[in-house]
């Protein structure tokens, strides 16, 4: 039985933080988060029914996203900017939004030849993080996550596929 290593926490009215343990080593997970075409494999939580149609990502401080979703014939599209970039260790990026603008901040660090997945949302205001649905979608997503990462460890899947 595989252990659940997602947590969930309200830091303050305006942060949530969840913490997941995964099983591969930080430069495996970094690759995950920051290449195109991993992304686009884990992002998505296959429960919503949604199609990420197009992913766009330019890791670099001030370089941008973009992600495109089809759903119910309807457009969603999620973008920002990213604001630090430390290879394996850390990215922060912003959220733009009608409410304002959310900071995303993503730490790896490596326990035992595993990572500790840190990701911390900080809202403009608590109003914006109590109707935010995305984090409940988390666990989900690091699971779809896990999956992509034995994959890549075992080899099922090659750098640039």
């Amino acid at each position: 039985m595989k252990e659940d290593t997602t947590t969930v926490t309200r830091t303050s009215e305006r942060e949530l933080v969840v913490s997941h343990t995964l099983n591969a080593p930080p430069h495996l997970v970094w690759e995950a988060w920051t290449k195109p075409d991993l992304f686009r494999q884990w992002w998505v939580p296959h429960s919503f029914g949604l199609n990420l149609v197009s992913c766009e990502l330019d890791v670099r401080p001030g370089g941008e996203y973009r992600l495109a979703f089809l759903h119910e014939g309807a457009t969603m599209e999620f973008f920002g900017t990213y604001l630090k970039v430390e290879p394996f260790s850390r990215l922060a990026w912003t959220n733009e939004e009608d409410g304002g603008q959310t900071v995303t901040t993503v730490t790896f660090s490596e326990v035992a030849g595993r990572t500790l997945l840190v990701v911390s949302n900080l809202y403009p205001t608590q109003e914006a993080l109590e109707s935010d649905g995305s984090t409940a979608a988390l666990p989900e997503v690091l699971g779809q996550l896990e999956e992509l990462l034995a994959d890549m460890g075992s080899g099922a899947i090659s750098e640039g596929s």
